[in-house]
């Protein structure tokens, strides 16, 4: 037999015996226990009606023991072979050497309780004595003595006569051929040495519980179909998909995640439904963050090895330089490429850190507009270069925002530093911070260049290489937007690069929820 994989049998070591699928059929199989144990309950009633219709039997052979004895002698036998019974019961009179006094089987017409031939049985009726026998074993009941006439017929054979005392009449079970039931019960006759002996069939009792018995075995078996068809029905419905979602998880923790495919399940509308998008949207979330690690090692390991190629050339040409002149000259190489790769670190470093940072940042309410208005009256402090102006837009009132303060103003020191670097001589960049109903919009404009509509998706993405035409390379590392981005994001806004009102330069806008 062909085994199955091995991320299954994985999964299936961890469950032990706490498997859904055996707890559903666990639970509903209490159902089919409670009928099987009234099935055993109504041999108790049985037991308990026999037990009644002994003593009432043996009170019987008590009273007529009573009047047989105050009868005289001569009509003793007359009166008691005359004697009926409703249900066909025997009475006999033995003497004290257990000789057969009188019998009112004698007399034709009496009723009598009849014993089947065994050999003449229906299946019904056989199956009726099987689950009769099946049932004593199962309840742990001891099987009666077997019922057979004595032959001769004399007192002296039937054990319960000699059990009897004058004060005490005595009972006996007995099982017949034909598995009915037979009880007999004796009494001696007082001041007597004579003995009253009557046997009766429990065959309508027997009828009775086998009847209850039989209509509780039916509802047993349908209840047992029932119970097996639903518990498969939630096995299916509830294991199954929760077993192929395990698994699909499983895979992925062992990191087989390209090759899954947590199935979404659409048809399910209900919890284990939800639960499947939620698995497939959280594994193709994995996917994308396994993929952007990937692509910003391949970034960083690009990016560092321009930088390291230039200055070991510098560093293998110091030494087979000896003019002043030009060994000064690449002293400045190596120092700029140094200083590169440390401005590239530090950048690598924040966006690395980020995520995590935003994920443990506690937000609050924040006015937008003075934030806005504080940074521009930092960067105005000192003489901007190439004579480039930064200005604030009047704001008509506080634009409040929930968020971070210090990654705030580090998407709008990006933003500035970035249009500062595009703007030509003389340039101007301007702030603004305006409340628009749900949303605050943050606008960081230059008169730079601007950014061409293909490539407006492109500068948010990490190391995206345009520069200024007048800027040294390596001096930025191209992971300022990319970060811009990412605390825009974390925040629950949106970015956009656009062109400005008057048409030259690039409007970089910030839409955030207002608070």
């Amino acid at each position: 037999m062909e085994r199955p994989p091995l991320e299954v049998q994985e999964w299936r070591r961890g469950l032990g015996f706490g498997s859904l699928r055996a707890r559903i059929f666990a639970v509903n199989i209490i159902a089919v226990l409670a009928f099987a144990i009234m099935l055993l309950y109504i041999d108790t009633v049985r037991a308990r009606l026999l037990d009644e219709r002994t003593a009432e039997l043996a009170q019987e052979a008590a009273t007529i023991a009573s009047l047989a004895a105050s009868l005289p002698a001569a009509e003793r036998v007359k009166v008691l072979e005359s004697q009926g019974f409703a249900r066909g019961t025997r009475l006999r009179l033995y003497a004290a050497d257990g000789a057969l006094l009188a019998d009112n089987w004698r007399r034709p017409g009496t009723s009598r309780f009849v014993i089947d031939n065994p050999d003449d049985r229906s299946w019904r009726r056989r199956s009726a004595l099987f689950i009769d026998r099946a049932l004593e074993r199962l309840a742990r009941i001891h099987p009666p003595t077997g019922y057979a006439e004595a032959l001769p017929d004399r007192g002296d054979r039937w054990p319960e006569i000699a059990a009897a005392s004058p004060a005490e009449p005595a009972t006996r079970l007995r099982r017949a051929a034909d598995g009915s039931l037979v009880l007999a019960a004796a009494a001696r006759l007082p001041g007597k040495a004579a003995s009253i002996h009557l046997t009766d069939s429990a065959e309508d009792l027997s009828q009775i519980v086998r009847a209850e018995r039989l209509a509780s075995f039916w509802l047993l078996i349908i209840v047992t179909i029932v119970t097996v068809t639903l518990s498969a029905y939630l096995a299916r419905t509830i294991v199954r998909p929760l077993r192929m979602l395990a698994i699909a998880a499983h895979r992925v923790r062992l990191g087989r995640s390209r090759e899954v495919v947590v199935p979404r399940l659409p048809e399910r509308r209900d919890e284990i439904g939800a639960l499947a998008r939620a698995l497939s949207d959280m594994s193709t979330a994995l996917r994308g963050q396994i993929d952007a690690t990937e692509a910003f090692a391949a970034d960083v390991a690009h990016e560092l090895k321009n930088p390291l190629a230039s200055l070991r050339s510098a560093v293998d040409t110091l030494g087979q330089i000896e003019a002043p002149d030009l060994r000064a000259r690449l002293m400045d190489v190596i120092l700029d490429d140094v200083a590169r790769i440390d401005r590239l670190i530090t950048d690598i470093s924040d966006a690395s850190r980020l995520d995590a940072e935003l994920s443990r940042s506690r937000f609050e309410s924040i006015d937008a507009a003075a934030l806005a208005a504080g940074l521009v009256e930092a960067y105005s402090v000192a003489p901007l270069p190439r004579g480039v102006s930064i200005a604030m837009a009047p704001a008509s009132g506080p634009a409040m925002v929930e968020g971070e303060p210090a990654r705030l103003a580090q998407v709008l020191r990006n933003l500035i530093d970035n249009a500062l670097s595009f703007s030509p001589d003389g340039g101007k960049v301007e702030l603004a911070a305006e409340a628009d109903g749900a949303l605050v919009r943050l606008s960081v404009t230059d008169q730079g260049p601007g950014v061409p509509p293909e490539n407006r998706s492109d500068v948010f993405t990490r190391f995206y290489s345009q520069r200024p035409e007048a800027e040294d390379y390596g001096r930025h590392s191209g992971l300022g937007l990319s970060i811009v981005a990412s605390i825009v994001v974390a925040h629950g806004g949106r970015i956009e690069v656009t062109d400005p009102p008057g048409g030259k330069g690039a409007a970089f806008i910030v839409s955030l929820p207002a608070a």
